[in-house]
């Protein structure tokens, strides 16, 4: 098992052509594209409704409280930090009021693409909008998926809460928790990859 501490994961860099995409809007809030984080290799695909922060008001790196949370969670299931990847459906934090909906929409196909060349064996949604953007249905939510393995577009796929729910309510932890109890079983004991 890996030695846990916190740390920022490395970021993937944002493909060339997509640096300046601004067919979203999100570009006019002034925050960065992050395409993701982690290893982009890796078997285990996290998605999160967007990327936060990665640095603080003076612009140094930092690991939010989302990111504390997800880590310790992958540390006390036994996953090594190595096999897992985070992503985002929206590739940029947005700071101000925008229309979600269509925007969400918009980002998704880069998530999408992303999907397709990387063929994750695992996909862990965090949090509603990842669950209804993932599951094309603005009517699911992480309460009533979570607790089993789903089959989205070819992948399996876990539900859970985000983990910034998870921080402002202590209570969701050991819920949390056996979710991803649940994609470690399978992870560690179905996986080729880990297997091999």
């Amino acid at each position: 098992m890996q030695n846990f501490c916190i740390s920022l994961w490395p970021e993937e860099p944002t493909p060339e052509h997509l640096k300046d995409c601004d067919e979203c809007g999100l570009i006019k809030h002034g925050t960065r594209m992050v395409w993701g984080e982690g290893n982009p290799n890796a078997p285990i695909m996290i998605l999160l409704d967007n990327p936060g922060s990665r640095e603080d008001r003076e612009n140094k790196p930092f690991v939010c409280g989302t990111r504390q949370t997800l880590q310790q969670a992958v540390y006390e299931v036994g996953i090594n930090a190595g096999d897992v990847y985070v992503t985002y459906i929206l590739k940029r934090r947005p700071v101000k009021k925008y229309d979600k909906e269509a925007t969400r929409e918009i980002c998704v196909k880069h998530l999408k693409e992303q999907i397709l060349s990387k063929q994750p064996e695992f996909i862990i949604c965090l949090g509603n909008i990842a669950v209804q953007s993932f599951f094309h249905s603005q009517e699911v939510d992480v309460k009533s998926l979570r607790g089993k393995v789903h089959t989205i577009d070819g992948f399996r796929t876990v539900v859970a809460y985000h983990p910034l729910a998870v921080r402002r309510r202590p209570n969701l932890w050991p819920l949390f928790l056996e979710d991803w109890k649940l994609l470690a079983k399978h992870y560690l004991h179905d996986s080729p990859s880990h297997n091999s």
